[in-house]
């Protein structure tokens, strides 16, 4: 490599150029890392001025909503929906998808390419939303902003869009991470739930954004988890069978969760003001009765680790938070649901773990146990994400001994929600009822990896439709692979494999050439971007029905600056090899 091929790598022109594949794990190592800095910023930011207000409302602690008289509890969410109704009217509509279902679409359908103005919303609407009670966690606002600060970088720097797919993973990965102060977690959601594919070279910039992003937020908050969690442990294998009940029982419940939230969808209105009120007066009214269903109600879960909640509350607190939850989803709340399926998870194995020890006296493990199982198992059910579940109840614990029984219990609960109710994912059903269907294709992911400027075709010319033949001689001179042909000054026509022509020079002595009559391999051209995928080139071609494609970069309006040419077969190379 000379000194100036080096250098060339040093700039900004090739960085792009190195990041078109996702061998290039250095310049991929360099993304992870920018992600994990802005996200974790962008989510400090959005934690503190959600718990700010609140800890001055709640005397000291901002989950502390069972401190709040009954006017308070009911009008806070009722009050915060009406703020959102009055922002959400003034949206227009594009601008209302949110949460980690826009973050999907956008992967499915736009190559990750997120939209600052739905961004903003969702910052604004979050910290409305959960500063004021609403039954939901953060976690899925945090997603979106974290998915969305990352491929807006991408997307300011021109990155091609297999890279501004890994930015939007690295997002995600970084925003669970500082949510939960869970690395390995959050890696494991992104793989799992967000980018739906497990990749070497994938998981990287992923790690590195993940890690980069909960070293900030623990410069603030610290190194304790979410969650104050004892010692856990299984008493015995005794606890085995049991285990599997609690696993029938939790995933019994996603799907029964999942079913609530398609439901209500179906019947809500259409107008989003009365939607976002309908959502703040169900979780005021029933916040009458147990205010623990306001905010995330993570203190509830610390307090049924502690085996300081009674039998019946906790059994009100499981399944009001449920329909609160529900009808927060379901009617659009800027809320995310996999804190409501913490709580709830926590509540039901807390239950469950009172009614064995009542039963099997001495034999049952402690109540932290069964709330870690619970979360796991419902986390893990309604996601339909078993290894981030694993993960994350491994992580809060910090205990491998763990495994095994969390192993068991999320294995039994995905099985019953997915395969004895037919559930899917919770985001992938929130999808389909919006009619954004999410399907991704092994041929599709596999193109998705790399750019067309990993395996274009720079040894080409640029020629018109006929030529003298001195200057068919001149552009033969270079050995080009291909002649892209113009059709006098029009866009590209077609490209002409090179050797035919110096064939027909061979045997012919014309003196003007149509390179659209002489015997060769031609095929019609479509022109694509240099940021696009390999996947987007093949769609260019099966829509256009050619069987080429011009790699374009825009240097002015209505101006093509070819540098390269992928065929279909260079295409079918690639997925092949």
């Amino acid at each position: 490599m000379t000194i100036r091929q080096l250098s060339s790598d040093y700039t900004i022109r090739g960085f792009r150029r190195r990041l078109a594949s996702l061998d290039s794990v250095p310049q991929f190592a360099v993304l992870g890392i920018a992600s994990g800095v802005v996200t974790g910023i962008v989510i400090l930011v959005f934690r503190t001025l959600i718990e700010m207000p609140l800890t001055w409302l709640l005397d000291g602690s901002f989950e502390d909503f069972e401190s709040l008289s009954p006017e308070f509890a009911f009008g806070l969410p009722v009050a915060g929906a009406a703020v959102l109704a009055l922002l959400l009217v003034i949206t227009r509509q594009g601008r209302r998808r949110l949460g980690v279902i826009h973050v999907l679409e956008r992967l499915a359908r736009h190559q990750g390419h997120l939209l600052w103005r739905n961004a903003a919303i969702q910052f604004v609407g979050g910290i409305i939303a959960l500063g004021t009670g609403q039954s939901g966690g953060r976690e899925g606002p945090a997603i979106h902003l974290g998915a969305a600060c990352s491929s807006l970088m991408g997307q300011r720097m021109q990155l091609p869009n297999n890279s501004i797919r890994v930015l939007v993973g690295c997002g995600a990965a970084a925003a669970i991470s500082a949510s939960f102060n869970t690395p390995i977690a959050g890696v494991i959601f992104s793989m799992e739930v967000i980018i739906m594919e497990y990749t070497i070279a994938g998981f990287i910039p992923v790690m590195l954004a993940a890690v980069t992003a909960t070293l900030i937020n623990q410069t603030v908050y610290g190194t304790n988890t979410a969650f104050s969690v004892p010692e856990v442990s299984m008493n015995s294998f005794l606890d085995l069978p049991y285990l599997v009940l609690i696993g029938i029982t939790i995933g019994t419940l996603a799907a029964l969760f999942i079913r609530l939230i398609q439901i209500i969808h179906q019947y809500a209105p259409s107008a989003v003001w009365i939607r976002m009120l309908m959502a703040g007066t169900i979780t005021g009214t029933i916040a009458l009765a147990i205010p623990e269903v306001l905010g995330q109600g993570y203190d509830s879960v610390d307090q049924a680790m502690a085996g300081d909640l009674t039998l019946t509350l906790m059994l009100a607190i499981c399944t009001f938070k449920i329909l609160a939850s529900a009808a927060t989803v379901a009617l659009g709340m800027p809320v995310g649901v996999i804190g409501p399926t913490l709580v709830v998870g926590a509540m039901a194995g807390a239950i469950l773990g009172q009614l064995g020890a009542h039963a099997f006296p001495g034999d049952a493990s402690t109540p932290a146990f069964y709330v870690m199982m619970g979360m796991g198992a419902m986390m893990g059910a309604a996601l339909q994400a078993p290894l981030a579940a694993l993960m994350a109840v491994m992580e809060l614990t910090q205990n491998v001994n763990i495994i095994l029984p969390a192993m068991l219990v999320i294995i039994v609960a995905n099985i019953t929600a997915s395969h004895a109710f037919g559930m899917r994912s919770i985001f992938i059903m929130q999808m389909e009822a919006l009619g954004l269907e999410y399907r991704q294709n092994p041929l599709s992911m596999t193109l998705n990896r790399a750019s067309v400027a990993s395996i274009m075709n720079r040894n080409f010319e640029r020629v018109t439709r006929e030529i003298d033949r001195d200057r068919a001689q001149d552009v033969l001179t270079d050995n080009p692979t291909w002649l892209l042909v113009h059709e006098d000054q029009r866009s590209p026509g077609f490209i002409l494999r090179a050797e035919d022509l110096l064939i027909y020079l061979k045997e012919h002595d014309d003196v003007l050439i149509n390179l659209g009559e002489i015997p060769a391999t031609r095929m019609d051209v479509t022109s694509v971007l240099i940021q696009a995928t390999l996947s987007e080139a093949l769609d260019a071609l099966n829509s256009k029905g050619v069987d080429a494609v011009y790699v374009n970069r825009i240097t002015a309006p209505m101006i093509d600056s070819v540098i390269g040419i992928v065929t279909r077969r260079d295409i079918e190379s690639y997925y092949q090899k």
